[in-house]
């Protein structure tokens, strides 16, 4: 006849384990004996071993009883139910591991490879990290908004940067951000880019203001680019001095501003 020590240590578990085993009913505690302890034979071992196997197993404590009982029809059913719980948990952590280990993946944590390879040409061709912090919040943005059609508008977005002048503005802008003030020549510069591309756009026909798709949005990316730099402002009042406004979609100005 074994202690409840004695059982704990054949069976693998703790005490402690032993006496929850008793109070929720799990294992039955045995009578005192007339020296006053409780004695343990080797059935209580041999359900207490089934116990701890069913528990290292990852059956639920409040299903371990029932199992115990089950006929071997019942029993094969529960043993499915509690896999397949045990497949979808697996699962589920290796979806974790995957984010966890993404998490020194740096762009590619949530962004798709493409749109990683555009900032990484983006980096290529100048562009500070600074600027490339923003941009990169940016197709954050857009990933999320639109999953199904960020991916389309990457193409396009590499072959701009054939254009010298894609090229020189991401300069300038990086330039103009890791400046202590406002470079007014740099701005200046950057300034006469998006002006020239927004009156060629105008001219081509297109619709640079996109009204009503999708306003909130479009909004919140121009907000990301307005916090990115306190100089921005500035940047968009002069802007707006040129008769244009906005960054994701410029739209003119119907009477510059200043103008009278």
């Amino acid at each position: 006849m074994l202690t409840i020590g004695q059982l704990a240590s054949y069976a693998g578990v703790t005490v402690r384990a032993v006496r929850h085993y008793h109070q929720i009913g799990l294992l039955p505690e045995p009578e005192r004996d007339a020296s006053g302890y409780r004695k343990y034979g080797a059935p209580a071992l041999v359900s207490l071993i089934k116990i701890r196997t069913l528990a290292d197993a990852g059956v639920p404590l409040t299903q371990i009883s029932r199992m115990l009982e089950a006929d071997e029809a019942t029993l094969a059913e529960t043993v499915e139910q509690i896999d397949a719980r045990l497949r979808g948990e697996i699962e589920r952590l290796e979806a974790s591991r995957k984010q966890v280990r993404q998490l020194t993946a740096g762009d590619s944590l949530v962004l798709p490879a493409e749109v990683v390879a555009y900032l990484d040409r983006l980096r290529a061709i100048g562009t500070s990290e600074r600027m490339l912090a923003g941009e990169r919040d940016g197709w954050i943005l857009m990933a999320a908004r639109w999953p199904d059609e960020v991916l389309t508008w990457v193409p396009d977005k590499i072959a701009q940067l054939e254009d010298p002048r894609v090229v020189r503005l991401y300069q300038v802008l990086s330039q103009l951000m890791e400046s202590q003030e406002v470079d007014e020549p740099l701005a200046e510069e950057a300034i006469d880019i998006m002006v020239e591309f927004a009156e060629e756009w105008e001219a081509a026909g297109l619709d640079l203001a996109g009204t009503g798709q999708d306003d909130t949005s479009f909004a919140l990316l121009d907000d990301l680019a307005d916090a990115a730099d306190q100089r921005a402002g500035w940047l968009r009042d002069r802007m707006r001095q040129r008769g244009w406004d906005g960054w994701t979609r410029m739209k003119r100005l119907e009477k510059p501003a200043g103008s009278t």
